[in-house]
């Protein structure tokens, strides 16, 4: 589990927390994966989208298009499934317990797709995952985590990733923007200097700098990239 000075305590400040990074690994693992079929071996703990595209899995639970109810993976999972692989759904789940976080900590429950993204965006960045996996399977989607360096190791340009992965987070979560920003930047490595309306960060040969209005909501995003 990722370390953190002071924990999230609320499902909001998780997403605030790792929800940014969490969909910037997802442009990662979209590029090496593309829009590939998907095959699981859930006895072996595995992925595989093709040769030489097969990844260690955590099972984070399933989600019914029945019923359209959410379950983790602690709720009866399947006994052919090895401990092992409900390892990060347990660790939420107490993480939860501890903090009073009802995401976390009810077994089953009404969700949405929306609910699906937000459990998957919080485990994939409080564990370093690679991403997370949306597994459609007909009469339900299973909800997994991968970690792979074949995926870490993406080229990427954080100037531009920054630029256009934070406005896209902020308009499918609920959270506080500032906050958010300031995560993201501080857990991809770039130390930030803040005044009373902005956030910045000097990244690659540029700067970037979001600035926010009164109620914190990002009013600007821009920079030069040297």
């Amino acid at each position: 589990m990722t370390p953190d000075a002071t924990p999230a305590q609320t499902e909001q400040e998780l997403l605030e927390r790792y929800a940014a990074l969490a969909c910037d690994r997802q442009t990662d693992l979209a590029e090496v994966i593309g829009d590939k079929d998907w095959n699981a071996d859930m006895v072996a703990g595995t992925i595989s989208f093709g040769p030489g595209l097969e990844f260690p899995l955590q099972a984070l639970g399933t989600f019914s298009h029945v019923s359209e109810t959410w379950r983790w993976a602690w709720v009866g999972a399947d006994p052919s499934w090895p401990a092992s692989l409900l390892r990060q759904a347990e660790q939420l789940r107490a993480y939860g317990e501890q903090h009073g976080i009802e995401l976390l900590t009810v077994g089953e429950f009404d969700a949405t797709t929306q609910d699906l993204h937000a459990i998957g965006a919080i485990a994939s960045g409080m564990f370093g995952a690679s991403g997370y996996y949306l597994a459609n399977y007909g009469q339900g989607t299973l909800v997994l985590t991968v970690k792979s360096v074949l995926i870490d190791q993406v080229p990427k340009n954080d100037f531009a990733r920054i630029s256009t992965v934070f406005p896209q987070v902020i308009s499918l979560f609920e959270l506080r923007h500032r906050p958010a920003f300031r995560h993201y930047l501080t857990q991809k490595g770039y130390p930030v200097t803040e005044t009373a309306d902005a956030v910045s960060a000097a990244v690659g040969a540029g700067t970037l700098t979001a600035t926010f209005d009164s109620l914190g909501r990002l009013a600007s995003l821009k920079g030069n990239s040297g």
